[in-house]
């Protein structure tokens, strides 16, 4: 089961992580302004808050692991259609991609609570770590594979094949866990004050996480780095909020500290965009430390919202609806961050005011952690 959630989660950015390096080549080849190439992962964005919503109705039918294996089919359905290279197919394969996410990422939320209880916190960091690294590596060899296959278009299409793999080694797994269940039953949480509380925390995080995952590539081939250099600086980005994955929701677990923890995770993202904003390029070092700083705040920030949800609702059924609340709001907000920031950049010719943007949203965050903390009586398994 363990195995089986980590592969499929591999793919659960994979889709969306290859399009900012190649961002500026498509917007050349279809001839579309950077508001436009924005609302391609807008869209994708925010389809994932819709499937996050729907995702505990629709797995009724099915169970929740067999559900979860066909969202992520649905992604990989989505990656194929990115073989036309057609603004329209552009973005209808985003929103089939953000909506498999979507339904993906609740369902998992709530198998780690069905299966895996006993370290909900390691293991959902581990989860997030293995979408991570398939954002690194998709990073890394994504413009280079756009010239090995002899377009962008073609780049981003082929990452139907490890989603539909993953697909095939799972569902052997799913088929053999019982449809006798009842973790879909459970209402939406819209008047617990908990709630609301933490899907501000994840909305915010989910806007920095993909504010920079579309506009830090292409916002140092603004400075003048070439395409390559800027994609091996959004893999850093990617590569480096996997310790941060994994180690902070685990020490919140053990030292019983989660404000603590999300506080410093914050501080880290905010003190990294600021960086990045004021002096993007530091004479030696480079801008590399900022990236760091900006990945600890995203990295941890994800897993440790699921956490704390984890941690709070008592069984898989409240625990997934709390999630699909939080990540349904914090999808939809989020998925404003991309076309917004690509709307300001068409404004005013510049990355200052659109950043700007990412700093309010972490100041929010960090009000949000100091709720969280003072009104929830259960952090800690």
């Amino acid at each position: 089961m363990l195995v089986g959630v980590l592969l499929l989660a591999a793919n659960l950015r994979t889709p969306l992580a290859a399009y900012p390096p190649l961002l500026e080549t498509a917007r050349a080849y279809l001839g579309i302004s950077s508001g436009a190439a924005g609302f391609v992962q807008a869209s994708a964005v925010m389809m994932m808050g819709v499937g996050s919503f729907l995702a505990p109705r629709l797995a009724g039918p099915l169970g929740w692991e067999r559900a979860l294996g066909v969202a992520v089919g649905v992604v990989g359905a989505g990656s194929v259609l990115r073989l036309i290279p057609a603004f329209p197919a552009l973005i209808a394969s985003g929103m089939l991609i953000g909506f498999g996410i979507g339904v993906a990422g609740v369902l998992i939320a709530g198998v780690i609570k069905h299966h895996l209880a006993d370290r909900a916190g390691t293991v959902t960091g581990g989860y997030v770590v293995s979408m991570m690294v398939g954002a690194t590596l998709t990073s890394v060899v994504v413009v280079p594979l756009a010239t090995v296959l002899g377009g962008w278009s073609f780049s981003l299409a082929v990452w139907a094949v490890p989603a539909l793999l993953a697909v095939a080694v799972w569902w052997p797994v799913a088929r053999r866990v019982p449809r006798t269940d009842d973790r879909g039953s459970a209402a939406l949480p819209w008047r617990t004050e908990f709630a609301w509380l933490a899907t501000c925390f994840m909305a915010c995080t989910s806007v920095q996480f993909w504010g920079w995952l579309t506009w830090l590539s292409p916002y140092y081939q603004h400075l003048g780095w070439p395409s390559q250099r800027a994609a091996l600086l959004q893999a850093l980005w990617s590569v480096a909020q996997i310790p941060a994955a994994l180690l902070f929701p685990a020490l919140a677990e053990r030292r019983r500290k989660w404000a603590f923890w999300s506080l410093l995770s914050v501080a880290s993202g905010l003190a990294g965009t600021a960086g990045a904003l004021l002096l993007p390029e530091p004479p030696v070092v480079g801008p590399w430390g900022w990236v760091v700083l900006m990945a600890i705040g995203v990295g941890a920030g994800f897993p440790l919202g699921l956490s704390v949800i984890a941690w709070h609702f008592p069984d898989a059924a409240s625990a997934g609806a709390a999630s699909g609340m939080a990540m349904g709001f914090g999808y939809l907000l989020a998925g404003l961050a991309p076309l917004l920031m690509g709307l300001l950049l068409d404004l005013t010719g510049g990355y200052s005011v659109p950043l700007a943007l990412l700093l309010a949203a972490g100041a929010l965050q960090a009000v949000a952690i100091k709720l969280v903390a003072s009104r929830a009586h259960r952090l800690t398994p």
